[in-house]
């Protein structure tokens, strides 16, 4: 209990200074102690109690003294509630590289410089991007709740090894033949089939069910997305959502070869799966052979050992490895290359912006390039 200059009891926390200023502290819920100044000994009581009641509230989202690690948890627990579990790992994944040089330093000392510094430290500039995206957010949210002037984390340049930008790997139609035939007999071989004809993303590949499915009508519709996350004991923890946006949810019309590759899946689900095996998800059209959700991980180790047998069949023919998303940019590159608008590949490919389709899924492939000039000379001759 604190007196004033006169001795007078001035009660719980609350003192005066030899200035004559009084000054209150309490810990607030953060397990900060919190300090508050004011002239008058009603001033400081007055003070004391609203900064209490909020503090019980939780309406001090921010205090002075709080640290870029304490926001970054309120803000995961607020602003981030709803999210995903999957995404929640990636944000802490990407907080996480900045945390040592950030995370112990107040908010209200991150200044440019020192945010700047702790962005140059990363290996690539993929990692800085991410890395400043989450910074961004975790800031715009202050800003947003009058709690910070400016956003310091907009000004960070990113492009600081400048590493050249890799190629999205899109397959020709030669690649695409070849290892479609040499993938026959592989387990994901209909997916693969499925994913060429639909530009489908892996994870709603691996979400879809049979009630999906239209056969009479020949359309897949597109309402779930599988995701899974690390649960800290070397097991993964499997989600079905919704699709992420509106345009995610669609249509796509079944192709002959797409239809006819789903009928071969049900015959083979039929044949080789485990009927015992206990399963969350029941009636996925590409679950483990166990009856299980299908990762990511196990397509690219399928597609690994295809690529592998290519390579051992044909020494001599170059063919770069991919990845599972590779096949969604060969459709849409197919899609392209065939005339179809550029609305239409983004409505079956589920962008929710048209310029999001022709900026990431737009590819010029060596054969459209050599088309072209045919289509230029024949053109000319005509003329």
């Amino acid at each position: 209990m604190g007196k004033s200059l006169s001795g007078k009891e001035l009660g719980t926390g609350i003192s005066q200074r030899p200035d004559g200023l009084y000054q209150a502290r309490f810990t607030n819920r953060f397990g900060r102690r919190q300090v508050i100044y004011d002239r008058t000994y009603t001033g400081i009581q007055k003070k004391m109690r609203e900064a209490q009641v909020a503090d019980d509230k939780a309406v001090n989202v921010v205090h002075t003294n709080m640290t870029l690690d304490e926001w970054y948890v309120k803000w995961m627990e607020t602003c981030k509630v709803n999210c995903r579990n999957n995404t929640k790992q990636t944000y802490a994944k990407h907080y996480k590289r900045v945390k040592e040089v950030l995370g112990w330093r107040k908010l209200n000392s991150l200044n440019l410089v020192v945010m700047q510094n702790a962005i140059n430290r990363l290996r690539t500039d993929n990692e800085r991007k991410n890395s400043k995206k989450v910074l961004v957010d975790m800031l715009d949210k202050e800003v947003a709740s009058d709690l910070l002037v400016k956003n310091v984390a907009r000004q960070l340049t990113t492009d600081v090894t400048r590493e050249a930008k890799k190629t999205r790997r899109v397959l020709t139609v030669e690649e695409a033949d070849v290892f479609l035939r040499e993938a026959v007999g592989n387990y994901y071989y209909n997916l693969f089939v499925v994913a060429l004809e639909t530009g489908m993303r892996i994870g709603e590949l691996t979400g879809l069910r049979w009630e999906d499915i239209d056969f009479k009508n020949k359309v897949i519709h597109v309402r779930h997305s599988m995701t899974y996350f690390a649960n800290g004991e070397g097991k993964y923890v499997f989600e079905l959502h919704t699709t992420k946006t509106g345009k995610g949810l669609r249509e796509i019309p079944l192709t002959a070869k797409a239809e006819f590759a789903l009928k071969q899946q049900r015959f083979l689900n039929r044949s080789v799966q485990n009927d015992e095996a206990e399963t969350k998800f029941p009636n996925l059209v590409f679950p483990t052979k166990n009856n299980k959700p299908t990762t990511q991980f196990l397509v690219t180790g399928s597609i690994d050992r295809v690529i592998k047998k290519i390579h051992e069949k044909y020494p001599d023919m170059e063919f770069e490895r991919f990845t599972p998303h590779a096949l969604r940019h060969t459709f849409a590159t197919r899609c392209f290359e065939a005339g179809v608008p550029a609305k239409t590949v983004s409505v079956l490919l589920g962008h929710a912006q048209l310029q999001l389709t022709t900026d990431l899924y737009m590819h010029v492939t060596q054969e459209s390039l050599f088309k072209g000039m045919e289509q230029f000379e024949k053109a000319r001759r005509a003329g």
